[in-house]
């Protein structure tokens, strides 16, 4: 029987009142997701968000303080800071999806394999892991960028190549865990090939803690990626990249502070949505809770 107009509004509230108060009780989902989601509508809708041209110069308006008509001033090219702002959330998130993707499509079959393999394989995995582990990531990614050349794309293989070695040796310990489990062992001795035991049983098992991990690494790939583009290592003028453009309002400091103090609070914003996202997805995934 066809349910009635009442009975369907009924319905609605009900499912929009769980949904609000699975909200309230994942606050960590909550805020970070918000934050995050907040930078992604600023990226996706950044041309009807504002009618400036990030690359537009206009020697005639620099360092102008924030106004209507430039929300967050000008820089020293009288281009606008808040459309390179705006803009430059694209270039951030692209940083973040292909260099997290780009090390977790690397890491984690590296670690499922050590686990399941074990002896000299594992032995001469985790050795090469235990090597890029011993070079601080930043130190690493300069040292990456110095010889493949300062440009985007090297700065996004950089933080990808120093991200590796963490989902490596997180989906080696699980995959040492999963492989204890009762349902592994009986597919092993009914003769389930590995291949299948690797992606049906640990990888399906092994995600929930990988996409933790790379909230947590989006993170600090946004903070490395500003870091190396501070230097002069990553993205090249005249992107907006947030880093970018802190260094290039440095000069600057004492005539107009908003050239560094927008981006700033960007990258800001940005890495703190991210890791509550992370504790939040943790705790919402913790089999203890």
């Amino acid at each position: 029987m066809a349910m009635s107009e009442a009975e369907k509004v009924s319905t609605g509230n009900s499912g929009l009142r769980r949904a609000l108060r699975w909200l309230a009780t994942h606050k960590g989902i909550t805020i970070g997701g918000g934050f995050i989601g907040i930078i992604v509508l600023m990226a996706i809708f950044a041309p009807l968000i504002t009618s400036a041209d990030p690359y537009s110069q206009d020697l005639l308006s620099t360092m102008l303080e924030p106004s209507w008509e430039h929300p967050f001033g000008t820089d020293d090219n009288g281009r606008d800071i808040f459309a390179r702002v705006l803009y430059g959330a694209r270039i951030s998130l692209l940083e973040v999806i292909l260099s997290v993707g780009l090390a977790i499509m690397v890491g984690v079959p590296l670690g499922i394999v050590s686990g399941m393999t074990g002896r000299y394989v594992d032995q001469a995995i985790m050795w090469c892991m235990d090597i890029l582990f011993a070079f601080p990531g930043i130190v690493l990614a300069i040292l990456i960028v110095s010889v493949l050349g300062t440009s985007l794309v090297n700065l996004l293989i950089a933080i990808a190549i120093f991200s590796v070695p963490v989902y490596a040796r997180l989906s080696r310990n699980l995959t040492l865990g999963l492989k204890a489990m009762d349902y592994v062992e009986a597919a092993i001795s009914l003769g389930v090939s590995r291949h299948r035991i690797m992606t049906h049983y640990i990888l399906r098992n092994a995600i929930g803690p990988i996409i933790v991990q790379s909230t947590l690494t989006a993170g600090t790939v946004i903070l490395s990626a500003a870091s190396l583009s501070f230097l002069g290592l990553g993205a090249q003028p005249p992107l907006p990249e947030w880093g970018a453009m802190m260094s290039d309002g440095r000069n600057y400091l004492g005539l107009n502070i908003y050239m560094s103090l927008f981006p700033g609070l960007a990258i800001m914003v940005t890495v703190l949505g991210f890791n509550i996202l992370g504790d939040g997805l943790r705790d919402l995934l913790d089999p203890r809770k």
